[in-house]
């Protein structure tokens, strides 16, 4: 049988390993003056890793192991990653409308019409405020909960 130590290890660098696709994900967004559906597409690539990363081990080890273990640190970090997680929701039902609006008027295959984004519906706005909120939201949470984790991860198992 694996040591626990080890499994703990092998999540807290599955986990730490998700940040680069991330950043590198956002990134491509950021810097993409237009997002077609190729750019999306390559963007959903480096995102749908960064959770994959970080979701496989939560699902199939941390969240196991929760209630054997639940104290004050780790109830904090199961709070903050399921908030996480949550907000990630919350931004998919902005990113589901807004990809519902573009794709209904070709801006995916056909960038180059001069069509403002907030002129496809009249609830384009809060879609994107949606989105906003929810991957800033996530980003944050993400990032206590993994402080968290990686705190915890110390304590048990170096100190």
């Amino acid at each position: 049988m694996v040591a626990d130590a080890t499994i703990a290890t092998l999540t807290s660098l599955s986990v730490t390993a998700s940040l680069p696709f991330f950043l590198y994900g956002a990134w491509i967004m950021l810097d993409s003056e237009t997002v077609t559906w190729d750019v999306l597409i390559y963007h959903l690539k480096f995102i749908t890793v960064g959770l994959t990363l970080t979701t496989v081990p939560m699902v199939t080890w941390m969240m196991p192991r929760l209630l054997d273990q639940l104290g004050g640190l780790s109830a904090l970090h199961a709070v903050l990653g399921l908030q996480a997680y949550a907000m990630l929701v919350f931004a998919l039902t902005g990113i589901v409308r807004i990809f519902q609006a573009k794709r209904e008027a070709d801006l995916y295959r056909n960038p180059d019409q001069d069509v403002g984004l907030n002129d496809l519906h009249e609830n384009m706005s809060a879609w994107r405020g949606r989105l906003r909120i929810g991957v800033f939201g996530y980003v944050i949470f993400w990032f206590l909960a993994w402080g968290i984790g990686l705190y915890r991860y110390v304590l048990r198992y170096w100190l």
